[in-house]
């Protein structure tokens, strides 16, 4: 029997009932052939990233136990984002139904295409490392550096933890 690889993946959306967009893909992600879907932190309300002319976003972190590899992985999200309606427009950091991101797939490092380990903006991102400490506060990031150190060093303006989540 193959491995179990621990996959941590961020979830948000701002169109469409975007609670309800992220706990379908909250099941869905349970739904993944070879994967369980271990945990999920609260949801989590944020400002946009990119243009402010749009609805806040509802965020999540959740944390997968797969066999699957990164890529495949990467697909099958993929097929969720679309199945939930998701469009990819040309302007970056825009509204969106669902947005799924691989954060951390074991402690691999990759950098291609179609793929960055661990996500690029992980390290910097409150709507991320505060979900993501919620479900594991003594994660170590592959560079060695603590997920909660991360956090505490990340301004947590303009996050509020959603009370209808």
């Amino acid at each position: 029997m193959a491995k179990n690889s621990a996959v941590y993946v961020g979830l948000g959306s701002n169109l469409d009932n975007p609670i309800h967009q992220v706990k379908q893909a909250l099941l869905a992600l349970d739904a993944i052939p070879a994967t369980h879907l271990r945990a999920h932190s609260a949801l989590y309300r944020s400002k946009p990233l990119g243009p402010q002319n749009q609805p806040d976003y509802i965020n999540a972190v959740a944390v997968l136990a797969t066999q699957l590899p990164p890529l495949t992985l990467l697909s099958e999200l993929q097929a969720i984002e679309n199945k939930q309606g998701r469009v990819r427009a040309t302007e970056r950091w825009g509204p969106r139904t669902l947005d799924l991101d691989m954060l951390l797939y074991d402690n691999k490092q990759l950098q291609g295409p179609r793929l960055t380990l661990p996500h690029p903006g992980l390290h910097e991102r409150a709507f991320v490392l505060y979900p993501l400490c919620e479900i594991a506060p003594d994660l170590v990031l592959p560079d060695g550096q603590r997920a909660n150190d991360l956090r505490q060093r990340c301004s947590a303006l303009g996050l509020s933890k959603n009370p209808m989540s």
